[in-house]
């Protein structure tokens, strides 16, 4: 469950560890949307989501900190989905996505600033101190930054035409 849990060892890179985690994640969903697509993103973004959940489960379970450093498969998902939209936006488009490269960029930086401040119900999540709340905290940041990712492509976008 260490192995799921810290994403094959990531989670113990210093200093950094989540930002660790998010860097790792960028590659993997890279490949990942090379394999099969935005759609084959989402689903394995909830299967990690799923993972996980039980993997920090597993590792927390008596222990006092309830969301250890070196846990950063929540990171994973959370940056994931930070990246729907750009993944999304290059299979409808029908061009390779590093094409989108500022989304990545974009999501990269609004994910970490969203998991790091964790502002509204990021903070709200992260105060859970439940392995549930450990995984959401980075989804909603995820989705904040989604959204972020969109509304700053909709003002280059409408600004370029």
């Amino acid at each position: 469950m260490k192995w799921i849990a810290s994403v094959c060892g990531v989670g113990f890179l210093r200093p950094a560890s989540g930002t660790w985690g998010s860097l790792a994640a960028l590659p993997l969903a890279y490949g990942i949307h090379q394999i099969g697509g935005f759609w084959f993103l989402l689903n394995l973004t909830v299967f990690a989501f799923i993972s996980g959940l039980i993997a920090t489960q597993r590792v927390t379970e008596g222990a006092e900190d309830h969301d250890p450093s070196w846990v950063v498969i929540d990171e994973v998902v959370g940056q994931w989905i930070a990246l729907f939209p750009v993944s999304y936006g290059a299979a409808m488009m029908g061009i390779g996505i590093e094409r989108l490269w500022p989304g990545w960029i974009a999501a990269f930086v609004l994910f970490r600033l969203f998991d790091i401040t964790k502002p509204w119900l990021v903070g709200r999540a992260d105060r859970m101190g439940t392995p549930m709340g450990v995984m959401l905290d980075d989804v909603i940041a995820g989705v904040f930054a989604a959204i972020g990712v969109i509304a700053l492509a909709s003002v280059y976008h409408g600004a370029m035409m």
